[in-house]
């Protein structure tokens, strides 16, 4: 009969563990020894091995929720964003090429499945913001296996919690006048928030002469500045503002817009154009002292390479959720820390992503803020898809889980009802 791992037996098999206990700096490794005493273990982590990866979909497919299962029943949950529609029998091609292996070996096995897939789009999309999903259930799997939270894994953490800033989601579709920017802005300081986000591209604008060029007129650079000066007005110095244009403009039109901002002194000014052109990002930024930021767009660390050698933006904003994953994102957010760039991740998942992304926040010293949106606060639809201990925030931080593993869970009833129709879910 083979004989059975136990936690006992894990430590005292090595060679080197009476020798060690014999030092004066025997309780150096209680630590770790604590870790594995409470990992739930029903073999060694050696014997771990991945079984099964399912799936589900919520906003119309845009958010990827997956759960990679084990055999000693210990499960990782992971999600992305955006780049998800359509994306169920990719989720279950990765599941069948991790099948069997050890989900301890993360980084080994996000190579593995961006190498093979090569010839099938692993630079960029849909392929990485799939594997952004599975890479995060395989730190969430790992911490919960190790009874480690994820920061532990990724080298430690700098902070306690992580500051956010609030997206209101004061839509531009909806022609917000300056006085609703002053009211969301208000609101959102009164509720703790000490930085907040607002949206400066209209399409709609009565204001707008051509609906596909998007050289703005003098009267929406007009709004613009009304609105943002509104806001500014409304909560004074002290609290920071961002604006976001999605990437909807010419290069005229970005360099025209930052420096009508600089007497605002925005946190920053968000992707004016987009992704692609990073050398048009560089004429922007040094046209201005109004800080410049982008990357929600970009994928792995291969995508903000160019952006940070030449200095085209001040501020990256990778989507941990769709880049590439934790350890991904913190490759990235290394990076830039060479440049002495901040690292302010794109948010726009549920809690379980926002903690996730919290876990990689906390482990890199450049780290700046991180994006909250007024959803969690105004839909009841992002409190029954996840089960999680303690607030969500606190006076505009979220307080880092010490649980193991992310320390959210996906709750499969509440996310039921919010099922993407005619998507597999969970099976």
């Amino acid at each position: 009969m083979k004989k059975r791992h136990t936690r006992r037996s894990f430590l005292a098999g090595s060679a080197l563990a009476g020798a060690w206990a014999a030092t004066p700096l025997a309780g150096f490794g209680r630590g770790l020894e604590s870790a594995v005493g409470k990992a739930n273990l029903a073999s060694s982590p050696s014997e771990l091995a991945i079984t099964d990866i399912k799936c589900g979909y919520i906003r119309n497919a845009h958010g990827l929720f997956v759960k990679i299962y084990t055999n000693q029943d210990i499960w990782g949950c992971g999600e992305g964003v955006d780049a998800v529609p359509g994306t169920y029998h990719l989720v279950k091609m990765f599941g069948e090429r991790l099948q069997g292996k050890n989900p301890l070996n993360v980084h080994r096995l996000f190579e593995d499945i961006r190498r093979r897939g090569f010839f099938e789009g692993a630079q960029s999309g849909m392929y990485v913001a799939v594997l952004s999903a599975v890479e995060t259930a395989l730190w969430d799997l790992a911490g919960k296996a190790l009874g480690l939270p994820v920061y532990q894994l990724l080298g430690g953490k700098f902070r306690d919690r992580i500051r956010v800033y609030m997206d209101t989601a004061l839509y531009q579709f909806r022609l917000p006048t300056p006085e609703q920017f002053a009211e969301a802005a208000t609101e959102a300081a009164n509720m703790g928030f000490t930085a907040i986000k607002f949206d400066l591209d209209q399409r709609n604008d009565p204001n707008k002469y051509d609906q596909y060029n998007w050289t703005a007129s003098p009267a929406e650079l007009q709004r613009m500045v009304d609105q943002i000066s509104a806001a500014r007005e409304a909560v004074g110095p002290n609290i920071d503002i961002c604006a976001d244009m999605h990437g909807r403009y010419d290069a005229p039109t970005a360099q025209q817009v930052a420096k009508l901002m600089e007497p605002l002194n925005l946190m920053w000014l968000e992707e004016p154009i987009p992704a692609e052109n990073v050398e048009a990002y560089k004429s922007i930024t040094e046209s201005t002292s109004t800080p410049i930021c982008a990357g929600e767009n970009l994928y792995l660390a291969h995508g903000f390479r160019r952006l940070l050698e030449i200095g085209a933006v001040d501020i990256i904003m990778p989507d941990l959720q769709k880049a590439g994953g934790l350890g991904e994102g913190q490759r990235i957010a290394n990076l830039s820390n060479l440049y002495y760039v901040p690292f302010a991740p794109h948010m726009v998942a549920s809690y379980l992503g926002a903690m996730a992304s919290c876990h990689v926040c906390a482990s890199v010293p450049n780290f700046m803020v991180l994006e909250w949106q007024t959803y969690f606060h105004s839909d009841p639809m992002f409190s029954e898809i996840v089960s999680f201990d303690g607030p969500m925030i606190e006076d505009g931080f979220i307080p880092l889980s010490e649980k193991p593993g992310i320390g959210v869970e996906i709750n499969e009833e509440g996310m039921r009802r919010y099922a993407t129709e005619g998507m597999p879910f969970f099976e």
